[in-house]
Order: structure tokens, then C-alpha cells, then sequence
């Protein structure tokens, strides 16, 4: 068994991270940091998880004991508080850190902190090997899943172009105007178009597979009027001569050792994806042109879920370990 500390315990990543930490047959929680809502039952805000677990939130006095002995800690702090963290608080000596913030996704050290970007279906070796993960995004893991095979191919060479859609969950917990179900409801909208902080991420870990420099990543993101998932829609030119076949069979064989990553024959939907683990890909070839769909639940494949393979990765577990999530069909 390990020991396993979650800080910042209010939040949906950390409602899912417990959700699945719970059914874990070797991880036992044993702290979940809120500062705000100390002493009050994790269930008063995860209620999905009533009768399943008896816990109450830590203060930082009592986290910070609990976390001499934890193994590992995850991260679910507002983006820039993950530096903060680790300034405060005292880690046992080879505590594994795994932060779902953006804080280590490109600068990816911090005094004797080193991060691996935890894409781990690419980068699976330097998880195994890693003290410390940066999750990805989960807009960047459903384009990056998306695009990578092509980027090993070489068959990245003229401008990219992403359209995307996300659930509202993927806003965060905290009410906004564009959260509001009053916007939401029978609504979408762009957001940050060609200007989203996740492609910075994108644009990196293409290059790393690629070796080579990337031409220009156009992404459109967009709000969905749903809680949950993240549905992309890619294309690119295609080289002269790549037939359908060979990139379908490719990209088939890039993802042959990722159980969680699924290359479809047919067209994709996002209902397929809800609720699971999985990153579900699909390809086309119209008018000389790539087209790959890409569909992920952005709180599990692009968040927790992605956070506790990167785990079992980190220890010698099944990486499949308390991820056989299934979606919902209707």
C-alpha cells in the first residue's frame, strides 16, 4: 500500500481524483488539504461520494503532519499555487509530487523539484523513471494525443488547425458569467481563440517528438452547454503519397502498448468517452488533408485519471489499476 495526500480537496479534479483513489486496491488517502472548509466532511462537497467515504478536510496544520508520511501527493491547487506549496510545506524524503496545475507544464523545475511532462501514452519511460509529474492540460492532452503520431511520422509540415469544445467543468468549480447555467444552457461560444494557454504545452511536446520545429498551431476553443468532456476536431495538409491506410495503421501501432487510447475505424462521439479514462481517435483524409477527431472526459483522461496512470506508472502498478471506467451510453 501506498500513502497517498491530496491538497486542495473542493475542487472536480479532486472530487474525481477521490472517486477513483477510493476503488484503488494500493492507495490508501490519507489527507485531503482545504484550508477554507477545514473539519467539514469531504461528502458536504463531493456528494457523489456519499457512503463511500468518511473523511473531513484537513487544515494545514494537520496536512502538513499527515505529509511526512505520505508517498505521494497530488497537487489540485489554482494554477500558481503549486510553487507555493512546495515553498511551505515539508515532503517525506522520496514523496512523489504530481501536480494537476499548469505551474511545471513548461518551467518545469523548482529549486530541487524536477517535473516530467506526464503525457504518459508518449512519455511513458520518463514517467516510470520520474520523481515528480506536471499533468498536462486537458485540452492539450486531446489535441496532443491527436497530433503526436503524426509529428513522429514527419508528417507535420504546414499550419495546424483545432477546433475543440469543452464542458463547463472544465471552467473549474468557481461561479463565473460563462459558468452560469443561465449562459451555459442551449449556448456555445469561443473562448481565447489562438490564444489559449494550453498551446504553449502543444507546441513543445510536438516539437520534442517531431525533432523539429513546429509551423503555426491555429486553435479555436469553444464552450459547450455540457458538464463534462472535450471533443476536438483536427486537420492538416497531408504529404503527397500518405495513403489513409498507412497513418491509420501508424497511429495504431503508436498507441499499441496504451490500453487507454483507442483508434476507432468509425467516426467518434463524445458520449463514448464520459465518465472513463479513455481517448478515443479517429482519421480521415479529404482534399489532400489530415482530419482527426479526438474525444476525452477533460476531469479524467485529461485530469485525474491521467494523474493516477501517471501514478501507477511511478510505482510498478498495472497501469490500468482502478481506471477500467465505463462510459455511459445514453
Amino acid at each position: 500500500m501506498i500513502k497517498a495526500a491530496i491538497a486542495g480537496g473542493t475542487g472536480y479534479t479532486a472530487g474525481e481524483l477521490l472517486r477513483i483513489l477510493i476503488r484503488h486496491p494500493y492507495v490508501e488517502i490519507t489527507s485531503v488539504l482545504s484550508s477554507s472548509t477545514a473539519g467539514a466532511d469531504v461528502t458536504s462537497f463531493h456528494r457523489d461520494l456519499l457512503g463511500e467515504l468518511d473523511m473531513q478536510f484537513s487544515d494545514k496544520s494537520e496536512f502538513a503532519v499527515d505529509l511526512l508520511s505520505a508517498d505521494v501527493v497530488f497537487l489540485c491547487l489554482g494554477h500558481g499555487l503549486s510553487k507555493e506549496f512546495l515553498d511551505e510545506y515539508t515532503l517525506k524524503s522520496g514523496c512523489r509530487v504530481i501536480d494537476l496545475g499548469n505551474d511545471f507544464r513548461l518551467e518545469d523545475s523548482h529549486k530541487d523539484f524536477t517535473f516530467v511532462y506526464g503525457l504518459c501514452d508518449l512519455f511513458r519511460d520518463k514517467v516510470k523513471s520520474a520523481s515528480n509529474i506536471a499533468n498536462p492540460g486537458c485540452f492539450a492532452t486531446a489535441i496532443l494525443l491527436a497530433l503526436s503520431p503524426l509529428a513522429l511520422a514527419g508528417e507535420i509540415k504546414d499550419e495546424i488547425h483545432i477546433h475543440a469544445i469543452t464542458g463547463s467543468t472544465g471552467a473549474g468549480r468557481s461561479l463565473s458569467d460563462s459558468s452560469h447555467f443561465s449562459y451555459r444552457d442551449n449556448n456555445i461560444s469561443v473562448y481565447k481563440p489562438f490564444s489559449h494557454q494550453h498551446v504553449p504545452e502543444i507546441r513543445k511536446s510536438l516539437e520534442i517528438l517531431a525533432c523539429n520545429t513546429i509551423p503555426q498551431i491555429n486553435f479555436v476553443p469553444m464552450r459547450g452547454d455540457f458538464t463534462r468532456g472535450i471533443f476536438a476536431s483536427l486537420y492538416t495538409k497531408a504529404s503527397d503519397g500518405k495513403e489513409l491506410t498507412e497513418i491509420v495503421e501508424y497511429f495504431k501501432e503508436v498507441y499499441k502498448n496504451s490500453p487507454q487510447v483507442i483508434v476507432s475505424d468509425k467516426s467518434i462521439s463524445l458520449k463514448e468517452v464520459v465518465n472513463t479514462n479513455k481517448a478515443i481517435i479517429h482519421i480521415e483524409k479529404h482534399n489532400g488533408y489530415w482530419h482527426i477527431t479526438s474525444a476525452i472526459d477533460n476531469l479524467i483522461k485529461g485530469a485525474s485519471g491521467q494523474a493516477v496512470q501517471n501514478m501507477n506508472l511511478m510505482f510498478g502498478f498495472d497501469e490500468n489499476t482502478a481506471l477500467s471506467l465505463k462510459g455511459s451510453a445514453f
